[in-house]
């Protein structure tokens, strides 16, 4: 018998990740097909650093975001984080490991219940660990309210009072507030406009040096990554098909879709930038001739 290869070390451990999932049945006489999301995905993050999980749509991003939220059941494969086996905790324990990997979601606008305020949308993991009283809680919402850039009167406001970089931060805020060690962030800046974009990520950027927050950071464009990551996987209909520092995969992408990927960002030219900047000031200057 052939020995397993080890679990890779560092705070979040992924071995061997398979999921699996069946279809129905299109009719009585053929057996349900079954789409294989995850193949064998096997990667660690060590404690404060980032990595970055680049695919399109469908290559397993999102399954495995799932997977290691404990969301989702692994067809085989662990998900360790800390040295615990998320899979194989008992529900009350898994409720109470919580506290120790939150999420960001995608959509800012999708993800906050319009119906409830900031406060309670912010404090809700802590309610949910029935630790704290509403005193505590709401002197804990105040405190990372202002760590991501908003006041704390802001906590009786409500989701749409906000705009889409504001109503991220509140997300955020609210992966804050039971001082994760992880934070998987699902598409965090993909719904914004660019102008907010890369305020959100150097907000993520200074929360990791204040608080030495590991992310997973899931994204279909390079250029986030790039942004924010130590450590780049690509993955590829459902398996990880090249690794690397963003750097190193500028530079020197090996599989075709990683050179598509990288052929995609876009690029700065500057010589075309300075003769665009010195015709357009050649025809300013003509038109005023002119008039």
């Amino acid at each position: 018998m052939s020995t397993p290869p080890p679990i890779p070390s560092g705070l979040l451990q992924v071995h061997e990740l398979v999921r699996d999932y069946t279809l129905p049945r299109e009719n009585l006489f053929t057996p349900p097909a079954t789409v294989h999301a995850l193949k064998g995905v096997s990667f660690s993050v060590a404690a404060g650093r980032s990595l970055g999980v680049v695919g399109e749509s469908g290559s397993g991003k999102s399954t495995l975001a799932r997977l290691v939220m404990a969301l989702d059941t692994p067809t085989a494969g662990t998900v360790h984080l800390l040295g615990r086996n998320l899979h194989a905790l008992p529900p009350a324990e898994l409720r109470q490991a919580r506290r120790d990997f939150q999420m960001v979601f995608q959509d800012p606008y999708g993800s906050l219940d319009p119906r409830q305020t900031v406060e309670r949308i912010v404090t809700e993991p802590l309610q949910a660990q029935g630790q704290t009283t509403r005193a505590e809680q709401h002197e804990q919402a105040a405190q990372v309210l202002a760590q991501v850039g908003l006041r704390t009167n802001d906590l009786g406001k409500y989701p749409h009072e906000f705009s889409g970089g504001q109503r991220q931060r509140i997300a955020i805020a609210r992966a804050l507030i039971t001082r994760p060690r992880l934070i998987v962030a699902d598409e965090p800046v993909s719904a914004l406009d660019v102008s907010v974009q890369a305020q959100v990520l150097n907000l993520m950027q200074d929360l990791q040096q204040q608080f030495g927050i590991t992310y997973m950071l899931i994204s279909h464009d390079l250029a986030v990554v790039n942004h924010l990551c130590d450590e780049v996987v690509v993955l590829y209909q459902g398996r990880i098909v090249e690794r690397g520092s963003p750097g190193e995969l500028f530079r020197n992408a090996q599989h075709p879709y990683t050179q598509s990927l990288v052929g995609a960002v876009p690029q700065v030219q500057p010589g075309r930038a300075r003769a665009r900047r010195a015709a357009a000031a050649a025809a300013a200057a003509a038109a005023a001739k002119v008039a």
